[in-house]
């Protein structure tokens, strides 16, 4: 098999670059070792910036974005038992949308496959080789066993942190920028009314709690804990009681109702640089995570591929690599603002287990400056909002 760019992950970043790349005429087969119900069946949160969802409507892709995810102009911070509403709309003329990431592969996957799009689900084995040579190869084996060599002029890496894409880069010509966070969310899905309409983040002395919805009758919750926590050990009973500890004050409490789902999600951050060996360019998770504080993953996923598309489609019409030369460049100055809003939003709202007394008055201090200043709520604003993405 041949084609111009072999995409290896059916992800945020893999679909999108498949779409962008086949308005710009340039022909693509995506690779994905999961099946298409497992992909569309796994559910993940999903906040979603202005910026994508201007982006996925000019693709065609966010009616259902619209019309069933949430618009939010703003989210609460809550601490010292108050709230204090930090307003995206009067600060940065900016919203964004609750939708989940699965519902957004569900879009994503339909639209491509409408078009006769290239989708090879449930293969298995797959190798990159001779990706520093004019004519890269994604080897793999079908789902009913045949072995297939896909030859390209470009490989897209979009395959996430786990994938096979990131570590064919050498380790002496790859260096990973990572730190692991000393705590974890323990998340759960209930079966609730709302608690509120807009996400609340909550510090307090015993810990973060993100407040957050999924549908009007099922709502996503998480508290920090510790990341060796062991989910089944936690009866409804004790999650409910921790959760309303850390958003209690000013007569708030939450609407309660069947946990059925639950687990702990480690916090860590990463980059891999450089993005790009060879004919092999890095996107997505398979480049860098984030902590979810930032609710920016997603995000930046789309953001890569739409620096890649532009590059890619430089390269084929005019042969041109100075676009893909930039593309690691490029998206790394997102990359890494994102990955200070995320740390930062991290560090201020999650309590430090080797923290001491100072750090904690520390965080107080740095909260009321933010809810009191319109300086420091315009940054929030404009950084959670998602900076512009150039379509």
């Amino acid at each position: 098999m041949r084609t111009q760019v072999g995409i290896v992950g059916a992800g945020p970043a893999g679909l999108v670059l498949s779409h962008l790349l086949a308005e710009r005429g340039i022909d693509s087969v995506v690779v994905e070792t999961r099946g298409r119900q497992e992909i569309e069946q796994t559910m993940r949160a999903g906040v979603l910036e202005q910026g994508t969802v201007e982006l996925l409507t000019a693709m065609g892709v966010g009616e259902r974005a619209l019309t069933e995810g949430a618009r939010h102009e703003g989210i609460e911070l809550r601490f010292g038992g108050q709230g204090h509403r930090i307003d995206f709309a009067k600060l940065a003329d900016r919203a964004v949308w609750l939708y989940p990431q699965h519902e957004v592969l569900k879009d994503l996957i339909a639209a491509r496959l409408a078009t006769g799009a290239d989708i090879r689900f449930d293969v298995t084995d797959v190798s990159l080789r001779d990706v520093t040579s004019d004519e890269p190869v994604i080897a793999f084996t079908e789902a009913d066993g045949t072995r297939v060599e896909l030859r390209c002029d470009v490989i897209a890496g979009c395959d996430g942190s786990g994938g096979v894409s990131r570590h064919t880069i050498p380790d002496d010509q790859r260096t990973d920028y990572f730190r692991v966070y000393p705590f974890g969310w323990f998340g759960i899905l209930a079966e609730a009314p709302r608690s509120s309409d807009e996400l609340v983040y909550a510090h307090s002395e015993r810990g973060f709690a993100l407040i957050s919805t999924r549908t009007p009758q099922v709502q996503r919750m998480y508290f920090q804990c510790d990341p060796r926590e062991r989910a089944e050990d936690w009866s409804d009973d004790r999650i409910w009681a921790e959760l309303n500890a850390r958003v209690a004050g000013d007569g708030f409490t939450l609407a309660e109702g069947r946990i059925f789902d639950r687990g702990v999600i480690p916090m860590r951050s990463y980059v891999c640089e450089p993005m790009r060996h060879g004919r092999l360019f890095l996107a997505g998770d398979a480049a860098h995570t984030v902590p979810p504080t930032g609710a920016k993953g997603l995000n930046l996923a789309v953001a890569d591929v739409v620096v890649l598309a532009r590059a890619l489609e430089s390269f084929f019409a005019t042969g041109s690599t100075d676009l893909l030369d930039a593309y690691g460049p490029t998206a790394s100055r997102r990359v890494w603002r994102a990955q200070h809003f995320s740390w930062w939003m991290t560090s201020m709202l999650h309590t430090d287990p080797a923290g001491s007394a100072f750090d904690l008055k520390r965080q107080l201090g740095e909260l009321e400056l933010l809810t009191s200043t319109t300086a420091a709520a315009t940054h929030l604003a404009e950084a959670y909002t998602g900076w512009p993405i150039e379509l």
